[in-house]
């Protein structure tokens, strides 16, 4: 992708700049570029319609340039994909721009007119805080560095897209089809990218390093809690939920992993992080989580459990004395208006993909702030914010609102949780690590 002259930029926008950059919402002096791009990562990605499992991807390719870009002029951390090899002298705030932007720019190409114009404003707003020929490398170089992860990273196993993952449709009345997953209503969409379970991981061995054990028997104690607990409190009509659980149960049935960059982005901006630090933390968080999604899709896909509307509509099926059929039973994310795009998710149930990207955001965050910490969140799905004085609070209540939701059984969500952790915790003992040097993470 070819950069555009520092010369040529101040002469096209001599008289305008000061106006692009306040109307885009970009401070003349701005607090921090990786925090302004992570903003322009998340509208874009609403923008651009991604479901929450492909912005894993994206915001692991975009922090994960940013980071290199970043470190790559002044090395804090070992690096990820990108050696650090920038030129003298660049700027660290023009790298993280120009390679959130390139990243951003070759994933969302219909987005690019609007990613130049933003791209172009946080550019401008560095004049006069750092030379010309130091603005222009950081530039080169974070073009680079996402250049460069672009190419690793597609190579990923993401593409070519399989053959279409149907389950047991056509075979549902075989006796070995109790318990499997099937496209489910209203929808009755294909099983979600079962590439996925493949992928080549970013930091962890192999997709199935963490492989959870099985769930839990259908004839099990442990099966009936869950069974009875979903269908109670996860119903559309007659349940057990108060207004504030089908709040959230509504509020929490978006893009998981862009709930967490928010959270990250608040507590970041209230405890002053330097741009290094920035661009580390929001790296080790979108790749945990990313490799946490695919240690996930491993799982599901090797025991393929059917999920709750499935499992109560033939609950006369799985030879478990304590659970009853309801041939008419309705989850609530399926069919309320608010949510009616967003209902049961076309993959197998066990565990969930919301507990494993959040349990490996808490721990990044959690070992970066400590668990106490108070924070408050806003959803893309939802009116309204949440607060939370703790990330374990924050997890307890994902946990809940899957359940009522009707689309996930509880031990899906707690094991889903343990697994996001397990491979956070890989993550961070192996990847982004601090490098000895004592230098100061402020200096430019």
């Amino acid at each position: 992708m070819r950069s555009k002259s520092i010369l040529s930029l101040q002469l096209a926008r001599a008289f305008t700049v000061i106006a692009v950059v306040l109307s885009l919402g970009v401070s003349a002096r701005a607090s921090d570029q990786v925090l302004d791009w992570i903003s322009v990562m998340n509208d874009t990605v609403v923008a651009g319609g991604t479901p929450p499992l492909v912005t894993g991807r994206v915001v692991a390719m975009v922090s994960s340039s940013v980071f290199d870009a970043v470190n790559g002029i002044q090395p804090r951390y070992q690096w990820l994909l990108v050696e650090p090899n920038a030129p003298k002298p660049a700027s660290r705030r023009a790298a993280a721009i120009e390679a959130a932007y390139a990243m951003l720019a070759r994933l969302y190409p219909l987005q690019a007119g609007s990613l130049t114009t933003t791209r172009n404003a946080s550019l401008a707003a560095l004049t006069g805080l750092e030379s010309a020929k130091s603005i222009q490398n950081g530039i080169d170089w974070g073009d680079t560095v996402a250049t460069t992860v672009f190419n690793i990273r597609s190579a990923d196993g993401f593409t070519p897209r399989p053959p279409p993952f149907v389950g047991v449709l056509g075979f549902t009345s075989s006796p070995s089809s109790v318990g499997v997953w099937r496209p489910t209503p209203p929808q009755n969409a294909v099983g979600v990218n079962p590439q996925w379970a493949s992928m080549t991981p970013w930091v962890i061995l192999r997709p199935s390093q963490f492989r959870l054990p099985p769930p839990p028997a259908l004839t099990s104690v442990e099966y009936a809690a869950d069974f009875n607990e979903v269908k109670t409190m996860g119903a559309l009509m007659g349940s057990g939920r108060n207004a504030d659980q089908s709040a959230l149960a509504l509020f929490w049935a978006a893009n998981t992993p862009l709930f967490w960059n928010r959270i990250a982005a608040q507590i970041s901006a209230e405890r002053h992080l330097t741009l290094a630090q920035n661009a580390h933390l929001f790296a080790l968080m979108n790749v945990a989580m990313t490799d946490s999604s695919i240690a996930c899709w491993d799982t599901k896909y090797r025991y393929v459990l059917w999920r709750p509307i499935t499992a109560i509509r033939n609950g006369d099926l799985d030879n478990n004395p304590a659970t009853d059929v309801d041939p008419n039973w309705q989850p609530f994310l399926d069919s309320h208006p608010v949510a009616a795009d967003r209902g049961t998710p076309a993959h197998p149930e066990y565990p969930s993909a919301h507990a494993s990207f959040s349990g490996a955001a808490a721990f990044i965050l959690e070992t970066a702030f400590g668990n106490n910490t108070a924070f408050n969140v806003t959803s893309d799905a939802y009116p309204g914010t949440r607060q939370f004085s703790s990330f374990s609070e924050a997890l307890a209540e994902i946990a809940d609102a899957r359940v009522f939701g009707g689309i996930h059984y509880r031990t899906s969500c707690l094991r889903g949780n343990d697994l996001g952790r397990n491979v956070a915790a890989y993550v961070a003992a192996h990847a982004f690590l601090r490098k000895d040097d004592g230098r100061d993470d402020d200096r430019d």
